[in-house]
C-alpha cells in the first residue's frame, strides 16, 4: 500500500483491508512515501495493530512506482497486488481477483473498471485511460480493456524479474508494457470503482497520459 498524503483514509484502508476474509494468508506492506500532511504519523501507529502489517518509509516523496518497489523489497509472500490507500478500489473486491489464481486459471489478474459499476471522475478522465489502453493494445498487439487499474495481482518474483524503472505513476504503463511485450495477457475481473474528487485529493492528471503514452512507447523500442 504506497501512500503519500492520506492522513484522512490510510487508517480505514488498512482496516478494512485486514477485516476482509481471504481465501489465503496476507501480509500489508504499508509504504509512506514522504508524507506532510500528518500520515507518518498515522502509519507508524499502524506498526503495531496487526502482526501482518509491515511499514516501511521514504525520507522524501519519490513516487507511486518507488513506494511500490520498496513493498515488494520488503513482501514475504508469492503474490503481490497494489492497494491505494484512498479507498478509490473496495479491498472487499480483492479474493474476486485471487478466485482465478487459487484456481490454476491465470497467474496475472486485472481489476478492470470497464464493466463493473464505476463512478468516474470526469468524461476526460475516463477519455485519456481508454485511449491510452487503446495505445497499449495497438503497441503489444492485445487486448485489455483498463490498463491504469490499481489492482493489478501477479507473482511477486515475476514483478521483481520485470525490473519497473519508473518512480512516479508511469510505473502502472511500464508493469502492463511489460507484461504485454513478454506475452503475458493479464485476466480481467470486473469490480466497482468510485473516484475521488480534487477536493478529496485525486493526484492523477492530464499529464500522467501523456507520461504513460512515453512509457508505453519506450518499452515497446526496447528503451525502458
Amino acid at each position: 500500500m504506497p501512500v503519500y498524503n492520506e492522513a484522512r483514509t490510510v487508517e480505514l484502508a488498512a482496516k478494512r483491508l485486514l477485516d476482509v476474509e481471504f481465501p489465503c494468508d496476507v501480509e500489508l506492506v504499508v509504504v509512506d512515501d514522504g508524507s506532510t500532511d500528518g500520515t507518518a504519523e498515522k502509519v507508524a501507529a499502524l506498526a503495531g495493530a496487526d502482526p501482518r502489517i509491515t511499514i516501511a518509509t521514504h525520507p522524501r516523496n519519490r513516487g507511486k512506482g518507488a513506494a511500490v518497489r520498496t513493498a515488494a523489497a520488503h513482501a514475504t509472500g508469492d503474490y503481490l497486488l497494489v492497494y491505494d490507500a484512498d479507498l478509490e478500489y473496495p479491498p472487499e473486491q480483492i479474493p474476486k481477483l485471487l478466485e482465478p489464481v487459487l484456481g490454476g486459471e491465470t497467474d496475472v489478474v486485472y481489476g478492470t473498471r470497464v464493466f463493473g459499476g464505476t463512478s468516474a471522475y470526469t468524461y476526460w478522465y475516463v477519455l485519456g485511460n481508454r485511449g491510452v489502453t487503446t495505445a497499449a493494445n495497438i503497441l503489444f498487439n492485445a487486448y485489455i480493456t483498463d490498463l491504469s487499474t490499481c489492482f493489478k495481482l501477479l507473482p511477486l518474483p515475476l514483478y521483481r524479474e520485470l525490473g519497473i524503472k519508473e518512480n512516479g505513476f508511469g510505473a502502472d504503463p511500464e508493469l502492463t508494457a511489460k507484461l504485454l511485450k513478454r506475452g503475458i495477457r493479464p485476466f480481467e475481473i470486473p469490480i466497482t470503482y468510485r473516484s475521488r474528487t480534487r477536493a478529496e485529493g485525486k493526484k492523477i492528471t492530464w499529464r500522467h497520459g501523456v507520461e504513460a503514452l512515453v512509457v508505453l512507447f519506450k518499452v515497446r523500442v526496447g528503451l525502458l
